[in-house]
């Protein structure tokens, strides 16, 4: 028990230093100076469908936390496609998650990134992207986007560190809800879920 404990204190630790080291090198990349904590990506993964078997897509796995817990939401890997930015990640991405998507590229050029799905849609998308490191009408667009990948009805989960959603509501086109609010998270992170509006 003790060994196990401090093995996952090691690798906690280590997880902390490479995505510190990365944050120093790329701020802007970067929402944090510390990965998402396990409760706060456990609560974001909730919202996946129980015994799903769409697809899910998470932008931003960075060093793998939110990935983990989607993983034991009970998503199949092959069924998670997981797009990173930075490089510096993706090794380490590819060797503890077999079996996952993992994809390097610009979210917000998802066609250049991810395969040809035809007719599939995603269940849940998950995105821990530095939204407010883009500008406002960059981010609408790829809200937009990620809709027309989505199941009709289904969410778009998104953590963030400002007291307001990142994408401002609109409330002919899409829902804005905040989610949770994760006070055990390094910094404070709130959590926001977007949904289109259905035609009646």
């Amino acid at each position: 028990m003790a060994n196990r404990m401090a093995r996952h204190v090691a690798n906690r630790f280590d997880e902390e230093i490479r995505f510190f080291k990365t944050w120093i090198d790329k701020p802007k990349a970067m929402g944090a100076v510390l990965p998402t904590s396990s409760v706060t990506a456990k609560r974001m993964a909730s919202l996946i469908s129980p015994g799903c078997d769409d697809p899910v897509l998470e932008l931003g796995p960075g060093t793998g936390v939110i990935t983990k817990a989607i993983l034991a939401r009970g998503v199949k890997p092959a069924k998670l496609f997981s797009v990173e930015y930075t490089e510096a990640f993706i090794p380490q991405l590819m060797s503890d998650f077999p079996g996952v998507n993992i994809l390097h590229g610009n979210a917000f050029r998802l066609d250049d990134v991810l395969p040809d799905m035809g007719e599939s849609r995603f269940d849940t998308i998950i995105s821990a992207i530095p939204m407010l490191n883009f500008p406002v009408k960059q981010r609408v667009e790829l809200l937009n986007e990620l809709f027309d990948r989505l199941n009709p009805g289904r969410p778009i989960v998104q953590i963030s560190y400002g007291p307001v959603s990142p994408i401002p509501p609109d409330w002919q086109t899409y829902s804005v809800e905040p989610f949770d609010w994760m006070v055990r998270n390094i910094p404070p992170a709130r959590l926001w879920v977007f949904r289109r509006i259905l035609a009646a």
